[in-house]
């Protein structure tokens, strides 16, 4: 079938006009369902006529009238791809001129020619591990934001604050993380600490290591030295 260019118009002006539609329905049902809820956005999907809801910082997927809801991620199986948190990602991207660089600990290899941030509790495990696969890195600025989360770690605020008491915090940081030697001091210098974790707070990061690079795309969890390098390239400034 061959549309001219006034039907091709009038189809898309139609499917839009749909699309408005859907989304003004599901807003709708779900505030009913979800009072208080923040509703950041409602877009249609390409698979199985579902839409994709950002709802209170997570995606859930909703049928046109948001009857059904199905949570949990979308997996592409031909790329081995997680739709959903490459999605969720994108979404929470941050706005690398906004990070208050000055309150990390900063550390180049190499030229430093690429960049990282890296949220990181310094009793975190999967943080220790990470750092052990981002030494097998380089040409590469880190900056490392020491966020406790004291809900799991109740030692780690106070051992972030002498980390960054320490007169080489960069040091303090390592001996602690690789072998868990405690800077010698109170951890009552002036430090970010407190101001890092509302940061994070304000951003939802939610566990750690959380990886941001520099276009501001965020990454959770750890990763391997070879899916950094990847991640490193595809989120280059």
């Amino acid at each position: 079938m061959k549309f001219t260019p006034l039907a091709l118009a009038a189809t898309l002006m139609f499917a839009a006009a749909t699309a408005q539609a859907n989304e003004a329905v599901i807003r709708k049902a779900l505030t009913q369902q979800f009072p208080g809820a923040n509703i950041a956005s409602v877009q249609k999907t390409p698979y199985s006529g579902l839409f994709e809801v950002y709802l209170d910082g997570q995606l859930i997927y909703v049928d046109a009238k948001a009857q059904y809801v199905f949570t949990g991620d979308v997996i592409d199986l031909k790329n081995r791809t997680n739709l959903t948190q490459d999605r969720l990602n994108r979404l929470q991207a941050v706005k690398w001129d906004t990070l208050p660089l000055n309150n990390a600990l900063k550390t180049v290899k190499g030229k430093g020619e690429r960049k990282l941030v890296v949220f990181s509790d310094v009793d975190c495990p999967y943080c220790r591990k990470f750092e052990a696969e981002l030494a097998k890195v380089d040409n590469i600025t880190v900056y490392t934001f020491l966020y406790p989360i004291e809900g799991l770690h109740p030692k780690a605020v106070q051992t972030s604050k002498q980390i960054w008491c320490a007169p080489d915090r960069n040091k303090a940081w390592d001996d602690y993380i690789t072998r868990g030697s405690v800077p010698n001091n109170d951890g009552k210098c002036a430090n970010p600490v407190e101001a890092t974790i509302a940061l994070g707070n304000k951003l939802k990061v939610n566990g750690t290591p959380t990886l941001v690079f520099a276009n501001g795309v965020r990454v959770p969890g750890m990763v391997p030295a070879a899916q950094l390098e990847r991640l490193l390239a595809a989120n280059a400034k």
